[in-house]
């Protein structure tokens, strides 16, 4: 075990910095493809189903996830699932070049997405084999805020590749951007592999059906879910945790498609160049308010319990939702993202600390891939609400102001039950201290 900052800490920091960013660059050349390519034009319905096309894989094959990182020893599984992403994203590459986005596509980028969700539960869940459990939430705001930091660098670089002279912004170049994801899979399965030993990442030895064969794993994956949720039902901590990170992911949708074509129609007239421009702006406040979150959220869990930490920023995104995206005004627009990315890292943060710090081993992986699969499942949900309610170019202050009431009511509503799931531990634990 090593603390923060340890050898152990930093090898598996380095897997999965190198892994987001390859997966910036593979999932800027398909969002580009699919979302921003000239030659195709984009309505709401179009931009979520691409949305959907990238996330939802895994909302598939998350039960299956979650049981084989509970049996499986974490380090071969996980160097093994970038490897196969290294030499899957070939065949994706190629199909993004020839334009050919068929049902092939669709089954590739499915396998490689769905590794994508495989290889991040199972990072978060042997996190706590390399950092000692009171430096969780550090840990927490370390990697996934350098994880975001790295994935957003991968989108930021594929973005200046493309509009540098040597690449175009076609289908030729969105498949030159996906073919380089390969090498940063493929350099983070190696580091996976060379620096750990096959148990040093868990589960343990006598985790539950550990020794089952893969294939009856398999055919128990819905037992097993059913488990793992009961797990987190009698561990209302992280239950609660997982619930109100969804409910945000919900609004956080609707947000993201009304920014999408705000910034694509309303702001900048239809002018690409402007348009990313725009939305490169928008990821650099996005960006300020990761790093904001991971070097306050350490210290104010120190002070105040993070469920209340959780709610006061669910809170404040009401209040700068509310008070500035009516105006739709293109430079103000950096305000409301700032403070949405200081809760949404947040809360990110305080949810993983919970699951890790409430939840057995054995149950870890299935209760992250649960996780994950709410955390996509309502994200896309709430882009496809928007393609149906919002208008073409996205400009609604009523979409706006429902969007700020739902935060209000899921900051107040989570605080309320947090609150009274605090006050009942704590007498609980009185009273078998008295006893």
């Amino acid at each position: 075990m090593s603390r923060l900052g340890g050898l152990g800490f930093r090898r598996l920091l380095a897997a999965r910095l190198t892994s987001q960013v390859a997966d910036g660059w593979f999932q800027a050349g398909l969002a580009g493809s699919l979302l921003f390519n000239p030659e195709r034009q984009a309505s709401p319905l179009a931009i979520a189903s691409g949305f959907a096309v990238l996330l939802l894989p895994y909302s598939l094959l998350g039960p299956y996830v979650g049981v084989l990182l509970d049996r499986w020893q974490r380090r071969g599984s996980l160097a093994l699932a970038n490897l196969a992403r290294a030499v899957l994203v070939l065949p994706a590459a190629a199909l993004v070049a020839a334009g050919d986005e068929g049902l092939t596509f669709a089954l590739v980028a499915l396998l490689v997405i769905g590794a994508n969700r495989f290889f991040l539960a199972g990072v978060s869940a042997a996190l706590p084999h390399v950092v000692e459990d009171d430096k969780l939430v550090s840990a927490n705001a370390v990697s996934t805020t350098l994880g975001t930091v790295s994935y957003s660098l991968g989108l930021g670089t594929a973005l200046a590749i493309l509009h540098s002279p040597f690449i175009g912004t076609d289908f030729h170049g969105y498949g030159m951007i996906t073919v380089t994801a390969s090498v940063g899979y493929l350099v983070s399965a190696v580091i996976l592999r060379a620096s750990f030993t096959s148990g040093a990442l868990g589960p343990p030895p006598g985790a539950l059906h550990a020794r089952e064969p893969v294939f009856a794993a398999l055919v128990e994956v819905a037992r097993g879910m059913v488990a793992g949720i009961r797990h987190l039902v009698q561990r209302p901590v992280a239950g609660y945790a997982l619930l109100v990170q969804a409910g945000h992911r919900a609004l956080f949708g609707v947000l993201t498609l009304a920014a999408l074509l705000l910034f694509s129609q309303e702001f900048v007239e239809g002018s690409q160049g402007r348009s990313m421009s725009g939305m490169a702006l928008l990821l650099m406040s996005g960006m300020a308010g990761v790093i904001i979150a991971a070097l306050v959220t350490p210290a104010v869990t120190r002070r105040i319990p993070g469920w209340s930490w959780i709610s006061l920023s669910l809170g404040a995104v009401a209040v700068a939702v509310f008070a500035v995206v009516p105006l739709f005004d293109a430079v103000l627009f950096v305000i409301p993202v700032l403070v949405l990315n200081v809760a949404a890292q947040s809360t990110k943060i305080i949810v993983d600390t919970a699951l890790q710090h409430e939840c057995a081993d054995e149950y870890r992986g299935r209760v992250f891939s649960v996780n994950d699969t709410a955390f996509n499942l309502t994200y896309v949900g709430g882009l496809f609400v928007a393609a149906v309610t919002l208008p073409p170019d996205g400009r609604s202050a009523t979409a706006a102001v429902a969007v700020a009431i739902g935060y209000g009511a899921l900051a107040a509503g989570y605080a309320t039950v947090a609150r009274a799931v605090a006050r009942a531990a704590t007498t609980a634990t009185d009273k078998a201290l008295v006893s």
